[in-house]
């Protein structure tokens, strides 16, 4: 007769769940066990919430469009973020992701533009200066006559070093740097700290 932990050892998920666990598993904090959570959760929805479901996934990228001028989110064919009529021009917030601006915009204290990077300084990763498209950049402060670059920027050795690097290309073209300053912990990212931190954190900025 086979013991159970021999029959348990043989039984295994279908291929196909085996397949959705494991894309599961690429998400942020998702381990083992809350992908098959995840998963069995799935199973249990109607057929026409999984093709829903599955269509949005699979178009997500044709549908939301990065602004090829700030690197934000657009809403459909525009992007709110470069809105100049509503928004001084004279400051530029840089950030390293989209989802940054939208943490910036919950405080309610930030009216200028912004500028994602799309990367941080990370040689052992590859990310070199390359990466961040100065030239882009540079561009884009000359062309809207910027007069402050606000560099939010995770607290980290990443963000920090990028931030570094940032601040002397600006100072070769006398514009004036700040950087966020109280409350923002030390190693910390933007996604996780709270609304009435990260506004402390953008009033109280500091020359960089």
């Amino acid at each position: 007769m086979r013991r159970p932990d021999m029959l348990r050892a043989m039984l295994k998920y279908p291929k196909d769940l085996l397949t959705l666990i494991a894309h599961l598993r690429k998400l942020p904090g998702v381990g083992k066990k809350t992908a098959e959570r995840y998963a069995f959760q799935l199973l249990e929805w109607e057929g026409k919430d999984l093709h829903e479901f599955a269509e949005g996934i699979a178009t997500l990228k044709e549908r939301v469009q990065a602004c090829v001028k700030c690197g934000c989110l657009m809403d459909g064919m525009r992007c709110s973020f470069c809105d100049q009529e509503r928004r001084d021009r004279t400051q530029l917030c840089i950030i390293a992701s989209p989802r940054d601006a939208y943490a910036i915009e919950d405080t309610g204290t930030y009216r200028g533009l912004y500028h994602v990077l799309g990367a941080l300084l990370s040689p052992l990763d590859g990310k070199t200066p390359d990466a961040l498209n100065l030239p882009h950049l540079q561009s884009r402060i000359e062309g809207l006559g910027v007069k402050e670059t606000i560099l939010a920027l995770d607290s980290t050795l990443e963000g920090d070093a990028t931030s570094l690097y940032l601040k002397e290309q600006f100072e070769k073209l006398g514009i004036e740097v700040s950087r966020l300053a109280l409350g923002l912990p030390l190693g910390s990212s933007l996604d996780f700290v709270d609304e009435g931190t990260l506004s402390q954190a953008l009033s109280g900025r500091r020359k960089f």
